[in-house]
């Protein structure tokens, strides 16, 4: 098997798992699962943001919500413990079942590690590809989830939220987003974030 069939496979098992979201999300006038469409997203903007990502990175792009829907939200305290809690378990469920699916597509050990590695967020701000990786995953939240999250919660949290967002983003990540078409409302919201003081 080629290292180009190998990625292929990988990326059609990831795929194929993310397929059976039971959530649906509307793109383009049809419903499909939400953690599919998720991880396209996902690769076209690191395709975007970094056009020569490594292989490990666009893996890692490609199951960053891996099955997301096996642990719901609400199987942990809706305060912000329970939801950092519910986030790391998420993680290592997502490099968990990736460590599954390239070790049955035949990757060696040393890019499944790495991709565990970037899917778990480990070295952010001092590895730069879990940097691009964090960038790409605050640019689709921006882009496609932002505007409907914003009308879910209070100005003042949302302000907060994207304060932390911001911090986590590199420069040209920031840059990026800057340049991203928003609805009005949500512009209104990140010009605000940015004009506030923390």
């Amino acid at each position: 098997m080629t290292a180009i069939d190998r990625f292929q496979k990988a990326i059609e098992a990831f795929d194929k798992a993310n397929a059976r979201d039971p959530e649906k999300e509307v793109s383009s006038g049809a419903g499909r699962p939400k953690e599919l469409l998720y991880a396209e997203r996902m690769s076209e903007w690191l395709d975007k943001l970094e056009p020569d990502a490594s292989e490990a990175l666009r893996l890692a792009a490609r199951c960053q919500h891996l099955e997301r829907w096996v642990i719901p939200r609400d199987e942990y305290p809706m305060d912000r413990p329970g939801y950092l809690k519910w986030r790391n378990a998420l993680k290592k469920y997502h490099a968990g079942r990736a460590r599954e699916i390239l070790n049955d597509v035949g990757y060696d050990e040393e890019t499944i590690g790495r991709v565990e590695d970037l899917v778990m967020k480990k070295g952010l701000k001092t590895d730069s590809e879990a940097q691009t990786l964090e960038d790409v995953i605050c640019l689709v939240f921006l882009k496609y989830y932002f505007d409907d999250f914003a009308g879910k919660h209070e100005e003042e949290k949302i302000i907060s939220i994207l304060q932390k967002t911001w911090r986590k983003m590199s420069p040209r990540g920031q840059e990026a987003a800057l340049k991203l078409e928003m609805p009005d409302s949500a512009k209104r919201l990140v010009e605000k974030a940015l004009d506030t003081p923390e």
